[in-house]
């Protein structure tokens, strides 16, 4: 059975660090409860620090993911009936890197000092996001900040898992092009070479194909550190010219009109803003101010657009479904949902059902573009490199044959 390092808090209030045999976390967290003692971590030993708060507090201060684990371990800690001064106390013995400890310990000092929770993660230099600080404000007005934290804790845990798969979805596309480009200059740059001076020795008249390749592997090698500079240089004005807004958005633009990217974009973005949007409605932010938190995490500058002219029409008594429907840019079947939960006075409850329908065909969406992807750039690999050594090959053939 593997073994188990976990993190707990006994019934004197002590931390309790340790290691336990078991199957799983959940059969470690189980038997710490049967023991008296309030699980806050389990993680596997052969992780190597795994994805607790020390590891990655050494890492960086307060990223994402530490932000993630500081909420759910507060909220762990005010669900067991730890006052906040308290909890916030043993957070701080957890982080082994100094920056995240004086960080805690900032948050730990604002509120002894009587500010309320939210105004001290607000004074952390935008450690803690706009909409995160006001879904604690909302939840310390309903007078319930476990169950803001909790839930908050649920909403930026799925936001990581759906950004982890898609990056996972693009990565082996990715390694595959390095590939593509790695091989094709290695043959380029080392291996033509070699069949060059041979040709040359024995004044052999090329086809045209391999006159092509020989000239391109001399380019290559002459002109390698122009291409090198070239390239970075494109890629520089590509970065500036994107973060214009016009050319930004009429790349957004073109995005959405294309068929099958188009609609993953649409569904990813209205995943994002669908999980968010009734993440903040059901810890009773107004939805007003909720579309003006959740219009950052929109990719797409067209579709912010367009919920930005949305939030502007429901100002004015407009329902959001309807809004939204006025756009054309939402797909129809999460507007219609949308739609359905104002009519039902089930808003939240409806935005949150969006959110798991597109996740998960975004998912499926992904997972079917890549089964294309990967062939297809394999394919593309396996012909240019057969390009390169038929070029190579059929003259050392023709001359083999002619000697004869």
């Amino acid at each position: 059975m593997p073994m188990f390092r976990y993190k707990a808090l006994s019934a004197a209030g002590e931390v309790l660090d340790g290691r336990m045999e078991a199957g799983s976390a959940e059969e470690v967290a189980a038997r710490l409860q049967d023991q008296g003692h309030l699980p806050i971590e389990a993680r596997r030993a052969d992780e190597g620090g795994g994805e607790g708060l020390g590891r990655l507090f050494r890492r960086q201060a307060f990223g994402p993911a530490q932000v993630l684990q500081f909420t759910q371990q507060l909220a762990t800690l005010l669900g067991a009936g730890q006052p906040l001064d308290r909890a916030l106390g043993l957070l701080l013995e957890l982080p082994e890197a100094a920056a995240g400890r004086r960080l805690v310990e900032r948050v730990r000092e604002a509120v002894r000092g009587g500010a309320p929770l939210s105004t001290a993660l607000e004074q952390q230099h935008g450690v803690f996001p706009r909409l995160y600080v006001n879904l604690v404000r909302a939840g310390e007005a309903g007078g319930n900040v476990q169950e803001a934290l909790a839930r908050l804790a649920d909403y930026l845990e799925r936001n990581a898992r759906l950004r982890s798969r898609v990056a996972n979805a693009l990565i082996y596309p990715a390694i595959l092009v390095a590939m593509v480009f790695v091989s094709v200059a290695f043959l380029l740059a080392v291996v033509v070479p070699q069949f060059q001076v041979l040709f040359e020795s024995l004044d052999a008249e090329l086809p045209w194909y391999s006159a092509l390749v020989m000239e391109s592997s001399l380019f290559l090698r002459r002109w390698w550190w122009a291409i090198g500079l070239l390239l970075a240089g494109g890629l520089a004005w590509l970065a500036w010219w994107l973060g214009r807004p016009g050319p930004r958005r009429a790349l957004d633009e073109r995005l959405l009109g294309l068929r099958l990217l188009g609609d993953l974009v649409a569904k990813l973005d209205t995943a994002r803003l669908a999980r968010t949007l009734g993440t903040l409605v059901r810890n009773g932010v107004p939805l007003l101010t909720a579309l003006g938190l959740a219009r950052p995490v929109l990719s797409n500058r067209v579709l912010a657009e367009a919920l930005e002219a949305a939030a502007e029409e429901v100002k004015t008594g407009s329902g959001l479904g309807h809004a939204l429907a006025r756009r054309k840019r939402f797909p129809r079947l999460a507007v219609q949902m949308i739609q359905v939960g104002e009519e039902t006075g089930e808003l939240d409850t409806m935005l949150l059902k969006v959110a798991d329908t597109f996740e998960q065909e975004t998912g499926n969406a992904l997972e079917r573009l890549l089964a294309a992807l990967v062939p297809a750039i394999t394919l593309v690999m396996v012909l240019l490199v057969a390009v390169v050594i038929v070029s190579v090959l059929l003259p050392i053939y023709d001359l083999t044959n002619a000697i004869g």
